[in-house]
C-alpha cells in the first residue's frame, strides 16, 4: 500500500529544552492520548531512548486496541523517532522535532509516515485521516496549554495524592509528572517498585509518612461513588465512611509531620449546597439539607486536623467533571450515541460542570496561590440547566435527544438517590477561582464537549478556548 505523510507544526512559547523535557518525563503519553481514546494501560522501558519499548492498551469507539512502539533515534532537545511494531497500521514511523524559534520559543513538529492495511482503505480511509488530524490537533493544544500552566509553579514540588487511580487522579498525575514534580501515590495494596507509592489503610487509620521526605502539597481525592447502588442504610454508611475515614486519616498524618506541607487540598462536591433552585451559589452559600449535603459537610469537617495544624487547607467543591473516561458523561454517551438521549424531568434543574482539564489546572492553580483557602467551587463560570446540557451534547454528537425521563420514574426507580443526584438543582459559580486570576481553558459547554469528545463543532469556540478539532 502507498505511504502517506502527515505533518503538523505549532509554535510553543517555551524553549526547545523545556518542550523536549516535557515529552521525556513520565506521563507524557497519557497526556497526549485524547480522552475519547480510553487509555487502559501503558508499559514503558527506558523512556524515549533508542531501543526502548512502549506497550499500550486502549479503547477506541468501544473496541480494544493494543499497540507496541519502539524508539529508534534520539537527539536531546532536537528530535526523537519511534515506530509502531504492533498496531492496526501496516507502517507508522513518527518523528518528533523541536526547533528553536524567536526569543526562547520553539516549533513543535510531528511527521508521520504511515501505511494503511487493506481493510482501512476505501470508504474507511477518510475516517482514519480525520482521526489522525484530530488526534494531533489535540496533542499540540494540550502540549502548549500544559507547558503554559506549568509556568505557575517554576520549581519541582513533592505532591502526595490519594485517590490516584480514580477518574480525576488519572488525569491529574500525568499532568504533574510531566511538569517535573515528584508524585507520591497512596495505595491500599502492596506498593509497586517502579513508582513512588505508600501503603495506607484509612479504615484503620494507618498511614506512615516518615520515610517519604518533605511534602509540599497534598491532594485528597478519595470517596466511593455516590450514584449507582441504591441508597440503603448500609450503602449510605459506606458512602460517608469512605470519605470521612480517608480524609481524617490523611489530615492527621500530615498534621503530625515535623515539616508539614504548605497546602492540604481535600475534595468535596457541589452537592454540599443541596437543592438551590435557580439561586447563584458562591462559596459563602450555606449547606443544603439533602443527604449528599450532610455527607459533604462531614467530609469537609474531617480535614480539620490539617487546618488546626496551621496548614493552608482548601476544600475543592467539584462539579460534574466532563470526560468520556468516567463519571456522568461516560454514562450518558451510550444512550446519546443510540439516539436515546433526553432531558431529565422538566430539565430546568441547574448542573454545575467543569472540563476535566480545567479541574486539573484549577487544582494546580490552588497549590501556587497562597491566598486561596477554605471552600473553592471547582466549576465552570457558566452553569447550565439539564435541558441546555442535553441539547448541547446532542449538538456535539450530531444526534437527537428528544426523549424525557419523567421525575416520577426517577423517584420510583432511584428513590432518594435519583431525587438528589438527578433532580436537585445546583447553580454554583467559581467566585474564588475567578477572583484569584484563574483562566478557564473551556468555559463554554459546547466547546468543552466538542474538545473532550474530539467532535467537529463549528462556530462555538470563544476567545481563549482551544481550536476546533476539525479536519
Amino acid at each position: 500500500m502507498p505511504e502517506t505523510i502527515y505533518s503538523k507544526q505549532s509554535r510553543i512559547n517555551d524553549s526547545t529544552e523545556a518542550l523536549f523535557a516535557w515529552h521525556e518525563r513520565p506521563g507524557a503519553l497519557e497526556r497526549l492520548t485524547p480522552p475519547w481514546m480510553e487509555l487502559k494501560s501503558v508499559c514503558t522501558t527506558r523512556g524515549i531512548q533508542p531501543g526502548s519499548r512502549v506497550r499500550v492498551r486502549l479503547s477506541f469507539l468501544g473496541l480494544p486496541v493494543s499497540m507496541e512502539a519502539e524508539h529508534m533515534a534520539y537527539a536531546p532537545s532536537a528530535m526523537f523517532r519511534d515506530r509502531l511494531v504492533r498496531s492496526p497500521f501496516s507502517q507508522w514511523i513518527h518523528t518528533h522535532t523541536f526547533t528553536p524559534h524567536g526569543n526562547n520559543g520553539s516549533t513543535l513538529g510531528d511527521r508521520v509516515a504511515y501505511k494503511l492495511p487493506p481493510y482501512l482503505l476505501g470508504p474507511l480511509k477518510p475516517f482514519v485521516v480525520r482521526q489522525i488530524e484530530r488526534m494531533f490537533a489535540y496533542r499540540h493544544y494540550i502540549t502548549r496549554e500544559d507547558l503554559h500552566r506549568h509556568r505557575e509553579v517554576p520549581v519541582p514540588l513533592t505532591i502526595l495524592v490519594s485517590g490516584a487511580g480514580g477518574v480525576v487522579g488519572s488525569a491529574l498525575i500525568p499532568f504533574l509528572t510531566t511538569g517535573g514534580h515528584r508524585v507520591i501515590r497512596l495505595v491500599r495494596r502492596p506498593p509497586r517498585v517502579d513508582r513512588e507509592e505508600v501503603f495506607w489503610d484509612p479504615v484503620r487509620g494507618e498511614l506512615d509518612l516518615k520515610n517519604s521526605g518533605p511534602i509540599d502539597a497534598v491532594i485528597n481525592l478519595n470517596g466511593s461513588r455516590i450514584f449507582g447502588r441504591p441508597w440503603t442504610r448500609k450503602q449510605k454508611a459506606r458512602i460517608l465512611r469512605s470519605r470521612i475515614d480517608s480524609t481524617r486519616t490523611l489530615a492527621r498524618a500530615v498534621a503530625a509531620l515535623a515539616c508539614p506541607p504548605k497546602v492540604f487540598i481535600s475534595a468535596s462536591a457541589t452537592g454540599f449546597y443541596g437543592e438551590g433552585g435557580s439561586r447563584v451559589l458562591t462559596e459563602d452559600a450555606p449547606p443544603g439539607e439533602l443527604f449528599v449535603s450532610r455527607v459533604c459537610s462531614r467530609w469537609e469537617a474531617a480535614a480539620a486536623p490539617a487546618r488546626k495544624a496551621g496548614i493552608r487547607t482548601v476544600i475543592a467543591r467539584i462539579g460534574v467533571a466532563l470526560t468520556p473516561r468516567g463519571g456522568a458523561l461516560a454514562e450518558l454517551l451510550p444512550f446519546f450515541h443510540l439516539g436515546l438521549g433526553g432531558k431529565i424531568a422538566k430539565g430546568d434543574q441547574y448542573m454545575s460542570w467543569i472540563a476535566m482539564d480545567d479541574l486539573v489546572y484549577g487544582l494546580y492553580h490552588i497549590i501556587n496561590t497562597p491566598d486561596i483557602q477554605g471552600p473553592v467551587n471547582l466549576v465552570s463560570p457558566n452553569p447550565v440547566t439539564n435541558h441546555t446540557f442535553t441539547r448541547s451534547l446532542a449538538q456535539v454528537l450530531s444526534t437527537r435527544a428528544g426523549l424525557m425521563l419523567p421525575a416520577g420514574a426517577i423517584r420510583f426507580l432511584g428513590g432518594a438517590m435519583g431525587e438528589e443526584v438527578l433532580l436537585a438543582s445546583t447553580r454554583a459559580v467559581p467566585e474564588k477561582l475567578l477572583d484569584s486570576g484563574f483562566r478557564f481553558s473551556h468555559p463554554d459547554l459546547v466547546a468543552a464537549l466538542g474538545f473532550t469528545l474530539g467532535r467537529p463543532v463549528s462556530g462555538v469556540f470563544r476567545k481563549g478556548s482551544p481550536p476546533c478539532l476539525k479536519s
